[in-house]
């Protein structure tokens, strides 16, 4: 404990003095790996909490981006009502959905939900009225009381601070009734529903809860973007993000914000590579899914305690959890 919080406070002290420290170009960085955090919480909580398999998250994102924009560009409110207006709809539209494609389960709520990404897509790319269709969206500047946010340096606080309160929404959630109750359908919908919970319902709130998160990421992309354009909202970005939550360990939230970082970066050095992309993606989900399937972060605990990488399968906590354990809220080591 007294460990965890002194490397809370040193990077907390870390995140205060790199605007000193560093270019604009590096601050967008660190603005983007921000939005990638609380994209990964979101799925997070989808999948990783609720055991839902869902392939709409950059949908959902790009929903929150237009709206925000939109709005902005409309009437200039203050930038917290257009983020927050942003994820209102996203998690409605959310909710929405999970009404239909929620009656499925596995494979064909992956289906579906991956159907109903390339509908947005497409309507992102041809409602061109509204999106400014293939020749993308230009968004004004975001705006707190008159002050405007031009540069990734104005923006840099207001994104550090909006994703922190992200991440602390996610962990009380986590923590919450709510969170034991998605973790007892995630483990089995049966014994979850003999204790009285409401399946469907929970499974309907994850689905919402994990829009909102990602439209409420898509609005704090607007306030150091000035541009968006709909190929960047494609299954690509949905792949990348689930990618973040697999390798980083599905169920883990400290994985998912650790894989958000790392994924992050490596997509930055892989920019010049774009027909390369998916391919390696694809590559790391896989071998992530066939070798580690308990992700990087579960590997390395379980590999500590073992005293050497030899006795570290031994050493790993079962990946199952009793329907008593996740109805409690008591989570794995």
């Amino acid at each position: 404990m007294r460990r965890n919080l002194l490397l809370l406070v040193l990077l907390v002290g870390a995140l205060a003095v790199l605007p000193l420290l560093v270019s604009g170009y590096i601050l967008y960085i660190a603005n983007l790996l921000m939005v990638f955090v609380v994209l990964s919480l979101g799925m997070h909580l989808v999948i990783g909490e609720a055991g839902q398999f869902a392939l709409s998250h950059a949908a959902f994102y790009g929903i929150g981006i237009y709206a925000a924009g939109l709005i902005n560009n409309a009437w200039h409110p203050p930038f917290v009502l257009s983020i927050l207006a942003g994820a209102l709809i996203a998690g409605i539209l959310g909710h929405l959905i999970g009404m239909v494609a929620l009656r499925m389960r596995d494979i064909y709520l992956a289906l579906a939900t991956f159907a109903f990404g390339e509908a947005m897509q497409w309507v992102f790319l041809n409602w061109e009225s509204v999106t400014g269709g293939p020749n993308g969206l230009r968004m004004s500047p975001a705006e707190i009381f008159g002050f405007q946010l031009v540069s990734d340096r104005h923006a840099y606080p207001f994104v550090m601070a909006m994703g922190a309160i992200a991440i602390v929404a996610t962990v009380a959630v986590s923590r919450s009734k709510l969170g034991s109750a998605f973790r007892a359908v995630r483990e089995s919908e049966v014994a979850a529903m003999a204790m009285g919970v409401d399946a469907q319902a929970v499974k309907r709130l994850a689905f919402a809860a994990s829009a909102a998160w990602a439209g409420f990421a898509g609005g704090m992309y607007t306030t150091f973007a000035s541009f968006i354009h709909p190929e960047n909202l494609g299954f690509q970005t949905t792949i990348l993000v689930l990618t973040m939550v697999v390798v980083g360990g599905i169920g883990s939230l400290r994985g998912a914000i650790v894989g958000a970082v790392g994924f992050g970066l490596i997509s930055e050095l892989l920019r010049q590579a774009l027909s390369y992309q998916e391919l390696i993606y694809g590559a790391i989900l896989m071998l992530f899914m066939m070798y580690l399937p308990r992700g990087l972060l579960s590997h390395l605990a379980s590999w500590r305690q073992a005293g050497g990488p030899g006795n570290a399968q031994a050493a790993a906590p079962g990946h199952e959890q009793s329907i008593e354990a996740a109805a409690s809220g008591r989570r794995n080591p």
